[in-house]
């Protein structure tokens, strides 16, 4: 399709910097400009709001998010041979891009942020660091954080257990508690392979994930301790699979005020706080 800002096709892109997609880094590139348009878009009114972009590659939604009006794009990329390509962008919008040539895993992005400057993350996330990355955020010590939505891309089998509840048991799990208990979630809309270059062997989602100004109150190092021991033995009833946490099994799932017989695919978010909350107070040491 024919670049509308002035810029030349991501393929012309692709073919001057070498920038051919590696597996290793989880790279699949949208060239559909109607598609990086739809994603920006789906970001809400980028006027006044910076953007954190995650691998961005050669710029397609780069470009798309810029053309939307984002006032800044701070976009985190790996991947060197992207950085020349990014940076004729980077002119082409009059400075508004920053890259960050980092790892985004360990990358301090809100550094790079002004206090109180209105953030969104939208991103073509790299497959095999998307949830990884969904979980660093969501597990972040700070709430409300630094960033006021999520609109991200993954393989629509990880889109399914972000939004799940007990209603879809076999996508259920520790992602959709983290996700639910701190985010309202849900999924936009669906890309199909093909519009990928090199076409992944399964359709993509893009999900909307809208922080909660106040989740429910409990620890998070116990919910998470708890939905991993939980879901890590997930057929097996809580009575058994909590055993590994050193607790009092039924004096916890009782002050918790669930059925020591249920399944973690049976407990709805307030259950794993109840847990949560009630493991915070079995392990405080005594007076």
């Amino acid at each position: 399709m024919t670049a509308s800002d002035g810029l030349p096709p991501l393929r012309d892109v692709i073919a001057e910097w070498g920038i051919d997609p590696k597996k290793s880094l989880g790279q699949n590139f949208l060239f559909d400009l109607n598609l990086t348009g739809k994603i920006a878009r789906a970001g809400g009114d980028l006027q006044n709001v910076t953007v954190i972009e995650i691998g961005p590659g050669p710029g397609g939604l780069t470009r798309a998010l810029l053309s939307q009006g984002a006032q800044r794009v701070i976009a985190i990329e790996r991947d060197q041979r992207a950085l020349p390509a990014l940076a004729a962008i980077s002119t082409h919008y009059n400075n508004k891009l920053d890259v960050l040539h980092d790892d985004a895993l360990t990358c301090d992005w809100a550094s790079h942020l002004k206090p109180h400057e209105p953030c969104r993350i939208i991103a073509n996330l790299p497959y095999n660091i998307g949830t990884a990355l969904l979980i660093q955020w969501l597990e972040s010590p700070q709430w409300p954080p630094r960033f006021d939505s999520l609109v991200l891309m993954f393989q629509r089998e990880v889109a399914e257990r972000i939004v799940a509840s007990p209603a879809q048991p076999k996508d259920y799990g520790r992602l959709a508690v983290l996700s639910n208990w701190r985010c309202q979630t849900k999924i936009l809309f669906d890309v199909p392979a093909s519009a990928f270059t090199p076409p992944p062997k399964v359709t993509s989602s893009v999900v909307q994930l809208v922080p909660r100004a106040e989740p429910l109150p409990c620890s998070m190092m116990w919910l998470t301790r708890i939905t991993a021991a939980a879901f890590g033995q997930r057929r097996k009833m809580l009575r058994q699979s909590l055993k590994s946490l050193g607790l009092n099994t039924a004096e916890l799932i009782a002050h918790a005020g669930l059925d020591e017989t249920a399944r973690a695919e049976t407990i709805p978010i307030e259950g794993f706080v109840n847990l949560a909350n009630a493991a915070e107070k079995l392990s405080a040491p005594s007076a």
